[in-house]
């Protein structure tokens, strides 16, 4: 399917939470941080949303926690959310293994408990042994304590030929302490072992998007996260617009040079832009403006004039880097133009 090439974030005339029907939030980085506490401004801004009929859904590529946990870890930090407004890599993957072997099957699980119950959601079976006669091989984040032998169970499976699958594949997880090694780490293991190559489902591919819509009903969706190469990806593939905020991992300059399939739809600060319209970014001359500042794009770096609000400054900086790099990253210097800026 061919898709036009975004050059600059969008502006809205209405509240984002009026202009679509369904958030998707992405959770770490978006809702709350690595250590479980809500991101300021997180709480009164999902309850503006809800209060104002948009439906909120919160979709993780993390299969660790079942979604009567994220449920009630959500709840307690004062966002009241049920299990079914949760949505997980581990529910994605266990649809797709679900689709492709006899009902009631056997599945070597290599993760945690998120991934059984999704399994059995599926009425397939979860088993720990290559030696089970599995049907498939489901591997998901199963936290630090996951060993080495499971990871050997894989390889012994897929080594056979049983059919592999993986809930995701994002090489690193954030944690209390720091960056840890993902299911993407994980994976890479059994890769190296077996030479094989499993068939994904969590975020940014297709099968967690329609997982999502199945599950939510969603008309006019919203994707809302903090990573360009999960969340933003996801909303590309799946053809749905995107709200990026940046509390979590994306900075300025990597949302400068953003290829096609990263650039969001628009661009706020946190949650709170989902309470309120966005400003248009509009061509003046040779370069673009938003509020008070106009930017442009030189022969090797961004210029950026004006005053006014930081973030109308980091769109119009968006819109210059983005024609300039076509359906391509922008490699025009831009760390004057983001110091401007605080950023």
């Amino acid at each position: 399917m061919s898709r036009s090439v975004r050059t600059k974030p969008e502006g809205s005339g209405q509240a984002l939470s009026e202009a679509y029907d369904t958030a998707l939030l992405d959770l770490d980085g978006v809702v709350y941080y690595a250590g479980g506490h809500a991101i300021k401004h997180a709480v009164e801004s999902l309850a503006g949303a809800r209060a104002g009929g948009m439906h909120l859904a919160y979709v993780t590529n993390n299969a660790l926690r079942t979604p009567d946990t994220v449920a009630a870890h959500l709840t307690e930090l004062g966002i009241p959310t049920a299990a079914d407004d949760v949505i997980t890599s581990a529910q994605a993957v266990a649809r797709l293994i679900a689709e492709q072997v006899p009902a009631g099957s056997r599945v070597l699980v290599i993760g945690g408990e998120g991934l059984r119950v999704a399994l059995r959601e599926r009425g397939l079976q979860p088993v720990e042994s290559a030696d089970d006669d599995p049907a498939a091989v489901a591997q998901g984040y199963g936290g630090p304590d996951l060993t080495w032998a499971r990871f050997a169970e894989a390889s012994f499976a897929v080594g056979r030929g049983v059919p592999w699958f993986a809930s995701n594949t994002d090489l690193t997880i954030p944690s209390g302490r720091g960056i840890a090694p993902g299911n993407g780490a994980a994976v890479e293991v059994v890769r190296i072992a077996t030479g094989a190559e499993p068939q994904v489902a969590g975020k940014p591919l297709p099968p967690m998007h329609r997982e999502t819509i199945l599950r939510t009903g969603a008309k006019r969706p919203l994707v809302v996260g903090d990573r360009l190469d999960t969340d933003i990806e996801g909303a590309f593939n799946g053809g749905v617009d995107s709200l990026l905020v940046l509390t979590g991992v994306t900075d300025g300059a990597r949302l400068l040079a953003a290829p096609p399939q990263h650039r969001p739809t628009y661009v706020d600060a946190d949650l709170r832009g989902l309470l309120t319209g966005q400003p248009d970014v509009v061509e003046e001359g040779e370069g673009f403006r938003c509020g008070g500042w106009t930017a442009t794009a030189g022969d090797t770096r961004l210029e950026l004039d004006g005053d006014g609000e930081v973030l109308d400054g980091l769109r119009a900086l968006c819109a210059a880097a983005w024609t300039a790099a076509g359906d391509g990253s922008c490699a025009l210097d831009g760390e004057k133009a983001l110091a401007r800026l605080g950023l």
